[in-house]
């Protein structure tokens, strides 16, 4: 079993229950032609030639700004050309952005950088620990804005990114999380029915202990209606792509981040419960089910209760169960081994089915405004652990939707890289061949840490490996930036 994904232990065994419960974004320097080992990055001369026009730009100097407003358009046609001829083709960079960055010229020389750096793709943090990067005055959501200072409130930084960051030739995708809406939205008495809740009771802010987390039942109507409205307002500024994070269930530490047992499961809301209940197929397979997740287990005496119960009914039966009804006359002892093991493994798989549902969900509204989307996951997620036991996060990725574009974290720790491409590879393995594969790696230029090789190592191995692979991404400006960072964050 070692190795086997998620979906894989519930396929088998269940005979593809999975796929059976499915419905439901003026030229004074020119860049250098890069090779591989340069990744198109700018010459420090050019980058601070840039940097000095915007600053005298801004000041009111015309004839700086028409200077500065040419050379983004050379460097957009050689970061283009040189992109072209440079492995990785597509190279992105995750970004945050602050409430100072409506102070004039910050976004521009975010981007600017960004540029420099040789990325052609960015994607924007745009949903996030409860808010969202909507104007005040055009936020539908009941997520708060980014930006909440007063005189701002008609400032659309999501919409000013996206078309300074197409000025200069890049792509720019919005990045949303998507079942985790945030801790202050758990605050709300008017939402706790839409979150997430294991048999114990316990929603994920007393699971997690970040203060930024809170998971949501993804089979709940409300958090698909609160996560439509926020998607229509994002997709209404014409993103090039939106990529969905935290798609999946929380994952705590040690014995928490395993799945062992029903009540270990996201799956005691009330509309997931509901759901469960109704893939029943007959009074038996409900009455089963229901005293599962109520007792956490079954015994002997249950199944013999339900047969007296319901007479007129052979074997118990539920979605993607298809037991021939001559299993009912054999011993009590094998039939209760049999429905334990396939009881368990219809709930792991109800709880999976929730995430691959909302996933969907969302890509459809996005394919509807003609944009690409993209999931972004853990490469071990879905992992089987032990003999039955998952990975609490219970991220079927490998049974998402293979026209999204597959965003694995592949944020292994180890000194050589070597696990790093470990984690690719099983990505690779387990994708379809048409689906579009970018791995997320963390790091920093020519710089590594105790157990994290620089972004050259990293890239490096991962292009020896994988050839094929056309797209990559780097975790985060911020990392790369850090003085720039700091400063935007406080307004210096």
């Amino acid at each position: 079993m070692k190795g086997r994904s998620l979906s894989q232990t519930l396929i088998y065994p269940m005979m593809g229950l999975l796929i059976t419960l499915g419905n439901s974004i003026f030229p004074l320097f020119s860049i250098k032609i890069a090779t591989a080992s340069n990744y198109c990055q700018l010459s420090p001369q050019a980058i601070t030639q840039k940097e000095n026009l915007l600053k005298t730009a801004l000041k009111g100097d015309r004839q700086a700004q028409q200077t500065y407003e040419s050379l983004i358009q050379k460097h957009a046609l050689e970061l283009r050309r040189c992109r072209q001829q440079t492995w990785p083709q597509e190279q992105a960079i995750w970004l945050r952005l602050y409430p100072c960055d409506v102070r004039s010229g910050s976004i521009d020389a975010v981007l600017d950088r960004i540029v420099s750096k040789g990325y052609n793709t960015v994607y924007i943090e745009t949903f996030a620990n409860s808010q969202v990067l909507l104007p005040p005055a055009d936020n539908p959501t009941p997520w708060d804005t980014v930006v909440r200072t007063s005189g701002v409130e008609n400032v659309d930084l999501l919409a000013q990114t996206i078309k300074k960051g197409r000025e200069r030739g890049l792509k720019m995708y919005a990045w949303l999380f998507t079942l985790n809406f945030g801790y202050a939205y758990a605050q709300r008495s008017d939402r706790q029915q839409v979150l997430a809740r294991n048999g114990k009771g316990e929603d994920s802010t007393s699971y997690v202990h970040d203060g930024a987390q809170a998971f949501v039942d993804p089979y709940n109507r409300q958090a698909q209606t609160d996560y439509y409205r926020l998607l229509e307002a994002v997709l209404k500024r014409r993103p090039d792509g939106v990529l969905f994070d935290y798609v999946r269930y929380p994952r705590g530490t040690g014995t928490q981040s395993v799945a062992g047992k029903v009540k270990d499961l996201w799956i005691y809301s009330p509309a997931s419960l509901q759901t469960l209940y109704d893939r029943a197929v007959n009074n038996k397979g409900r009455d089963l089910i229901h005293r599962y997740v109520t007792k956490g287990y079954l015994t002997v005496n249950d199944i013999k209760e339900v047969d007296q119960l319901y007479p007129n009914e052979t074997v118990p039966l539920w979605q993607g169960r298809t037991t021939p009804e001559t299993t009912f006359n054999q011993p009590l002892n094998f039939r209760y081994q049999r429905i334990k093991d396939e009881i368990w493994y219809l709930v792991v798989a109800h709880a999976a089915q929730g995430v691959i549902n909302f996933v969907s969900f969302a890509e459809s509204v996005v394919k509807r405004y003609g944009i690409q989307a993209g999931a972004v996951f853990f490469p071990d997620g879905n992992r089987l652990v032990g003999e039955k036991g998952f990975d609490s996060r219970l991220q079927a990725w490998d049974q998402f939707s293979p026209s999204l574009e597959f965003h694995p974290m592949a944020y292994g720790l180890c000194k050589d890289a070597n696990c790093i491409v470990e984690q690719v590879k099983r990505v690779f393995q387990m994708a379809s061949p048409q689906t579009k594969i970018t791995p997320a790696i963390a790091g920093s230029w020519g710089k590594a840490e105790a157990n994290r090789p620089t972004l050259e190592t990293q890239m490096n191995a991962i292009r020896t490996a994988f050839p094929q692979l056309k797209s990559i991404s780097h975790f985060a400006f911020s990392w790369q930036e850090p003085e720039l960072t700091q400063t935007r964050r406080l307004c210096n």
